[in-house]
Parts: structure tokens; sequence; C-alpha cells
């Protein structure tokens, strides 16, 4: 058994692309589509051992089609550009709402190595 907090509320807010994700306790995450399908957990994204993970690039307009519970542990998102088969447990993403900024920059600076730019839609 985990001490994660299990989510009171998730709500998919589609004009802005993003996953609000509240807490009992007050804690609130807003994370964008792009960032939770590029940090997907799947094998496909992350490998299937150390140093595997596939960079994810062009995925500024990703959006949410459905999000599926799995169990009472973690919810499985449906996007747009065919990818479904990430499972986010209550785990993996109240780490990703605490350590958003950390990884973001992660993910920028591997974009950058790679020598790719993101597309700003903002």
């Amino acid at each position: 058994m985990t001490d994660t907090p299990k989510p009171t509320e998730l709500s998919l807010h589609q004009k802005s692309r993003v996953l609000e994700i509240s807490y009992a306790d007050g804690e609130r995450f807003e994370l964008s589509y792009e960032f939770l399908r590029v940090h997907s957990p799947s094998a496909e994204v992350q490998g299937h051992g150390p140093g595997q993970g596939v960079l994810q690039v062009g995925k500024e307009d990703v959006m949410i089609l459905n999000i599926e519970p799995v169990g009472s542990y973690a919810i499985q998102p449906a996007f747009d550009d065919g990818h479904d088969t990430g499972i986010y447990s209550w785990d993996t993403i109240y780490d990703m709402g605490k350590n958003k900024d950390k990884y973001w920059q992660e993910y920028l600076q591997k974009l950058a190595t790679a020598g790719h730019k993101r597309k700003d839609n903002s």
C-alpha cells in the first residue's frame, strides 16, 4: 500500500489541453496533455530498460480523447495520436505533479540535444 494520496477529482480542459487533478488535502496539479504524452509510463515511450526511452516530438497539439480508470490505482488516457497504452498510477501522477517543472526542463533539454524545437502554442 502506498502513502500517495488518491485524487478526489480529475478534470479534462480540452480548450487549454490541461488535466487538472485535485486532492482532499487541497493539493492541485495542472498537467498539460503534451506533458502527460511525452512522459507516458508506457514501454513505447520509456523503453523496456534503462536508456531505452524514445524521445517524443511534435506532441504540442496532442489531445486526450478520454480517460479510463484502471482499478482503483491508475488512469489510462487515450490520446488522439493513437497512443493509449500508458497506465498512470496515482504514484506516477502525484510525482509528475510535484516534479513537473524539473521533468519539463529535462524534456526540453533532451529535445534541444536531439536538435528538435517545440512549436510554441502560447
